[in-house]
């Protein structure tokens, strides 16, 4: 937009009007001061209608209007200034404070074609149409709303300022709302800790509280469980206790019977004796007739005795080898064994159902012993309960739980040999509630072998038709109709020991061994003092001492060492004078554990491991053993 232009040719006076008596006038004197001025004029004025107010401020917008007043020439910033201070602009109207001027009859040319041409012809209109006054008065609105302009860019700059100071309280404010809102989170976060802290530790003590009410109700259960355990205990000792009486009772019955029986067989045999006696008198009064008649004929026939019927009898009642007491024992065993077998044939235990199950759970039980302690107390009570059992006879159990154990030896595992200590602890604790178990295991073991009476059988052809039939009455097997090795029957014989040592030598606190250290002592002397030193005899004995030494070195101690003493100096000794290749092996094994002194060792499985931890053994008041010294002489 081009600059406008504007002409004042002002006089000092106009009919002795002074146009600028006093410039430091506010706006309100000033328009005082023009109002009494146009009052005058209008009054007194010899000046044309063009000077009147009303007619002077009817300025025509229009460029071609011939009647115009003055030309204000401002610059393009002075009119951007007033636009954007002034924000009630309508028009050509301009609001300067409370007061409005009005300037219709201003020309803003919009171009500079004929500046100066244009400039001398709005001079020459102005001066002949407006008058000096109203330019006076354009220049001073001019100047008046220059004025307002710098005002209105002052209190835009004070404002901008206010502006930025609020902007920065603002954002002081918004920094210490975020402030206390974070320090609000964070008392949040720690009300929300304290909270659940205190429902953790609610929690913590109701657990407590249910754990504890979980204690007391499993100690009341254990309680009663114990006290059921007990009565079910004392009910199974009375009833054992009868059993015993019975067994006893029937003892005592069949010990008078076969008293009886001796005595008619004793009677018997005296008569045959003497009738035999009476037969022999006769016969030598008849052959020393005889003789004396062919005394003539044949004097050498008399003195000739029949050397094969000597040699037959000498033979023949030497076949077996064994201390008295223990075949009295045997046979006492023995008897009792055959009476169970035949009262268990006689109530069909064969094809009794509920006793062929009872069959396979006992023979379960036994084949999940393992060398711990709970397993070993749970297995004896579940065996105890088995036997004790109504619903299968009693004889026909103990028949099955002897037989079973048994036969844990016929082909023997490493697991044999690391749980066979647990075998001896379960037969104790099952034996010393049914006693007669006992003696039916022991009759079972003797059964299938010789050695645990102990007894040996010689071989003779006079009582064995042949080797095979030796080899059976020892103990070997027969399958397929061959006899087993030598090999395989030594590791099943050494087995049978193994158990065998394993029981004598076991001593539960609380419980009596019926068979307990003292037969222990009492097979070691017989066996020295009866058996010869062979292969068997040595498995045997190997098997024994690797089982039972420990037990048996501290009950006797010097007693025992010199038992070694003797096998070092005299069974060895024998056994080396065989000169057989095969024994080589089972000397130098006992040697060794008699000059090592593994008899003070504790033998492997010996301590029964505990429930939780595998590795650690026990303590050693669950195997305390009290021994003491005895008589310095072997028992036979």
């Amino acid at each position: 937009m081009g600059a406008v232009k504007l002409q004042l040719p002002l006089p000092k006076n106009v009919d002795g009007v002074t146009l600028d008596p006093n410039p430091d006038w506010s706006f309100d004197a000033l328009l005082v001061e023009l109002n009494s001025i146009e009052k005058k004029l209008n009054g007194s004025s010899k000046f044309p209608l063009p000077f009147i107010k009303a007619e002077s401020r009817e300025l025509s917008a229009s460029k071609n209007n011939s009647q115009r007043g003055f030309i204000m020439q401002v610059s393009d910033d002075d009119v951007e200034d007033v636009e954007r201070n002034n924000k009630d602009e309508v028009g050509d109207h301009f609001v300067l404070g409370r007061k409005r001027f009005a300037c219709d009859e201003i020309y803003l040319s919009d171009s500079d074609h004929s500046e100066e041409g244009l400039g001398i012809e709005l001079q020459h209109d102005l001066m002949d149409k407006v008058g000096l006054v109203e330019s006076a008065l354009s220049e001073l609105a001019h100047e008046h709303q220059l004025t307002i302009a710098e005002e209105m860019r002052d209190q835009l700059s004070a404002l901008e300022a206010e502006v930025m100071d609020e902007n920065e309280k603002l954002a002081s404010t918004l920094e210490r709302v975020e402030r206390n809102t974070e320090a609000q989170r964070e008392m949040s976060r720690k009300f929300d800790m304290q909270y659940q802290r205190k429902i953790a530790e609610a929690l913590d003590d109701h657990l407590t509280a249910v754990q504890r009410d979980h204690e007391h109700r499993s100690q009341i259960e254990e309680r009663r469980i114990r006290d059921d355990a007990a009565r079910e205990e004392a009910k199974r000792k009375e009833k054992a206790l009868q059993e015993e009486k019975a067994r006893q009772e029937m003892i005592r019955a069949e010990a008078k019977v076969q008293a009886r029986l001796e005595a008619e067989r004793v009677e018997k045999e005296k008569a045959a004796a003497l009738e035999a006696e009476r037969k022999a008198a006769k016969e030598a009064a008849a052959a020393a007739e005889k003789a004396s008649e062919s005394l003539m004929n044949a004097p050498s026939e008399a003195n000739k005795v029949p050397k094969d019927v000597t040699s037959h009898k000498h033979s023949a009642g030497n076949t077996i080898r064994a201390s008295e007491n223990a075949q009295k024992l045997e046979e006492k065993r023995l008897m009792i064994y055959n009476e169970i077998a035949s009262q268990n044939e006689a109530l069909g235990s064969g094809s009794n159902k509920a006793c062929r199950k009872y069959e396979m759970e006992i023979a379960r039980r036994i084949r999940t012993i393992t060398g711990t302690k709970e397993n070993v107390r749970v297995k004896a009570d579940e065996l105890i309960k088995l036997i004790s059992d109504s619903t299968c006879p009693q004889s026909i159990s103990i028949a099955m739980f002897a037989q079973k154990v048994v036969s844990l030896c016929v082909n023997p595992t490493g697991s044999f040999n690391s749980a066979v200590y647990a075998y001896g602890r379960v037969i104790v604790l099952v034996t010393s509630k049914v006693p007669l178990a006992m003696d039916i295991l022991i009759g079972e073991l003797n059964k299938v072998c010789i050695y645990a009476v102990p007894k040996y059988i010689i071989y003779s052809e006079a009582a064995f038709q042949t080797k095979e039939a030796y080899y059976k009455a020892i103990g070997y097997t027969e399958e397929d109709g061959k006899i087993e090795s030598t090999d395989s029957y030594v590791d099943r014989l050494s087995a049978y020991m193994k158990l065998y040592g394993a029981l004598v030598q076991t001593e539960v606190e609380g419980c009596q061994n019926l068979h307990g250290l003292r037969e222990g002592w009492a097979w070691i002397a017989r066996f020295l003092n009866v058996l010869p030193a062979n292969l068997y005899t040595a498995a045997a004995l190997q098997a024994f001492l690797e089982m039972a030494g420990f037990a048996l070195h501290k009950r006797y101690k010097t007693q025992f060492r010199k038992m070694l003493d003797v096998i070092a100096k005299d069974f060895l000794t024998a056994l080396k004078d065989r000169g057989d290749a095969k024994l080589n092996k089972v000397i130098v094994n006992i040697r060794n554990y008699i000059e090592s002194n593994q008899f003070l060792k504790e033998p492997e499985g010996w301590r029964l491991r505990s429930n939780l931890e595998s590795h650690n053994f026990t303590p050693e008041s669950d195997h305390q053993q009290q021994y003491g010294y005895q008589q310095n002489r072997y028992y036979y």
